[in-house]
């Protein structure tokens, strides 16, 4: 309908409505309402006609009636007392007199009547149209401001294809209680009971401001149903007007760690990063390149960006030069290898960086067990390379990135990246450069990490493999793994090894049930396979070993640890040269003994 079409309408029916009210009245006043008298004939004009002048003033005739609230209800008071205010003052003009009690009664019923015809529309709509649709049942969790907000939105927007039917809260004053009239039926605790009662097939955890263990609680409570169950944006990114309230996305793995993210020490980093140039090696990778998106925040002079692979360097470059081209940042990119000694120098003595972050790395557990030559040369040969000409161009700050696997190895990977850090420690005590390294748990979302794995293994039906059922890990998120990197820089000395505090383990089974789970399905349905524990793979990893342990944090989150006694450096330059000669397992047994004497018995060595 035009707005020409719906004003004609409402004109037509509101005078209808103006002169029965009067008509009406007039019965209720003077039962004889045969006689038409002269103050009916002017308060019918002057009712009708002023009724019309306000409604377009406050602009009645422009709302949309089937989301009418308060607001609108003041309007219409608005305009009808002003039309009986008109006819009075019309009255007293023209007849010397005012009928008061036909006024009275007049506006009493005038408003009734057109208030009544507009909220009527809602309630038909609310009733025959709206529910008779195919929307889905929708549980809110939090009734407080988040919670009506998301409510009001849904049952106002026509395209949504949800339709809120209870709210979940513990507030017992709440419980009970019936807001916009959806009922509070009761607790978290009773999420199960009600949306089993509702038919609710999906879920919307309402409350911005729920910390990540009361959130893992909640979530614990949904995962018993088989409702979809999502959540509303950050209350940050709801007062800064980045998303809107009914915004809803999908619960992610991360908010179920248990813990707050780190934060950055901004004032700190930004000395230290703010107009130098950083070189940032595996810079196309998935820690690499989130290190590099970190760095911009603080405007570097120059970001190079270092890689084997051409298409993830030319990705992250595009990325970043579309992010940043308002900016004074140089990106720069160089293809090279880590094992070209060479070519290390040439491009470090290139572009004199201030700060080095050594990302670039082999760290998939059984292909580096069935390939160790390569993890060697990636891990090893590449990291002395690497820092090598870092201090011989005298750069500032080295910063390498680890792994807890590195701590009593009982793999190739994490091995070679245990040497990896002793090559770093080790030229840490004889160059001016300031050498650190930093310990990662199993990042959330990374190439080759277990969630990717899981959601493929999802969308093909199942099952979801898992090696063993007491497998534990210590997990992070891609940002908070680049924030530490970043952090450790800021914080070097030199020598140590970083490490963040990530709270404690998370068995693998559990994830694999919250990755089935918060993909609107059943373990039940899935399944989980356990395969049995692969090679090189440990059923716990550890952060620190006995002797390198700090027992306070130097920053919030942050441990570090002390440089470790023994360095089989000798050995490891002997490795190296005769790299070519040494069989898989010879190599194998040596990269263990060197790293974790203890996984590898003195007579198995002495064979090789």
């Amino acid at each position: 309908m035009t707005y020409r079409q719906r004003l004609s309408l409402f004109l037509i029916v509101d005078s209808f409505i103006v002169l029965t009210a009067i008509y009406f009245s007039r019965f209720l006043v003077d039962a004889d309402i045969h006689v038409i008298t002269m103050p009916i004939v002017i308060s019918s004009i002057t009712i009708v006609v002023s009724h019309h002048i306000f409604s377009i003033i406050f602009k009645l005739y422009k709302k949309a009636w089937e989301y009418a609230s308060v607001g609108e209800l003041v309007v219409i008071l608005k305009s009808v007392t002003l039309s009986i205010i008109g006819a009075a003052v019309v009255q007293q003009v023209v007849l010397r007199d005012i009928h008061f009690r036909l006024l009275v009664v007049t506006w009493l019923i005038h408003i009734l009547a057109i208030g009544g015809s507009r909220f009527c529309w809602r309630v038909y709509r609310d009733t025959y149209i709206v529910k008779k649709t195919d929307k889905t049942k929708t549980i809110i969790i939090g009734a407080g401001a988040a919670g009506t907000m998301v409510a009001r939105q849904l049952l106002r927007n026509k395209g949504a294809d949800m339709l809120p039917v209870a709210f979940i809260d513990d507030d017992k004053r709440k419980q009970g209680l019936d807001i916009l009239g959806i009922p509070v039926a009761g607790g978290v605790n009773a999420i199960e009971q009600v949306t089993s009662i509702y038919g609710a097939a999906h879920i919307i955890i309402a409350i911005p401001s729920l910390k990540r263990k009361e959130l893992n609680v909640v979530f614990n409570e949904c995962a018993k149903t088989k409702a979809k169950t999502q959540i509303i944006p950050k209350l940050e990114d709801l007062m800064s007007g980045k998303v809107s309230v009914n915004q809803f996305r999908d619960i992610k793995v991360e908010d179920l760690l248990g813990r707050k993210p780190v934060h950055l020490d901004m004032e700190g980093i930004s000395e230290y990063v703010s107009g130098k140039v950083v070189l940032v090696t595996g810079a196309g990778g998935s820690i690499g390149s989130e290190i590099c998106r970190q760095i911009t925040l603080f405007n570097p002079r120059k970001l190079v960006l270092l890689g084997h692979g051409e298409n993830s360097i030319y990705s992250i470059e595009m990325e970043l030069k579309e992010k940043i081209q308002s900016q004074a940042i140089e990106i720069v990119t160089e293809i090279a290898d880590l094992q070209d000694q060479q070519k290390m120098l040439d491009v470090v003595g290139k572009h004199q960086p201030d700060v080095i972050y050594h990302a670039a790395a082999h760290k998939h557990v059984p292909l580096m067990e069935r390939n160790p030559e390569e993890a060697v040369k990636n891990n090893v040969i590449g990291t002395r390379n690497i820092a090598e000409a870092a201090s011989w161009h005298r750069v500032k700050t080295f910063v390498m990135i680890s792994s807890d696997k590195a701590v009593n190895p009982t793999s190739v990977m994490g091995a070679t990246k245990r040497l990896a850090e002793m090559i770093v420690q080790n030229m840490d005590s004889k160059s001016e450069t300031r050498f650190v390294a930093v310990r990662f748990g199993n990042v959330l979302g990374s190439r080759g990490s277990v969630i990717p794995l899981f959601k493929k293994q999802i969308e093909k039906g199942g099952p979801v493999t898992v090696t063993h059922p007491e497998m534990v890990r210590y997990f992070m998120t891609i940002p908070e793994a680049s924030r530490l990197v970043v952090q450790a820089g800021a914080l070097a000395q030199g020598g140590e090894i970083f490490v963040l505090d990530m709270g404690e383990p998370v068995k693998i089974t559990d994830l694999a049930q919250n990755v089935i789970k918060l993909s609107g399905n059943s373990v039940e349905d899935i399944g989980i396979e356990y395969t049995g524990i692969r090679p090189g793979e440990k059923l716990f990893e550890e952060l620190l070993k006995n002797d390198e342990v700090h027992e306070e944090q130097i920053y919030p989150k942050i441990y570090v640890g002390k440089k470790s006694a023994s360095l089989y450096l000798q050995d490891i330059e002997q490795l190296i040269e005769n790299l070519p000669s040494i069989s898989k397992e010879e190599l194998r047994m040596k990269l263990l003994h060197y790293t974790n004497p203890s996984s590898v018995p003195q007579s198995d060595f002495a064979t090789v």
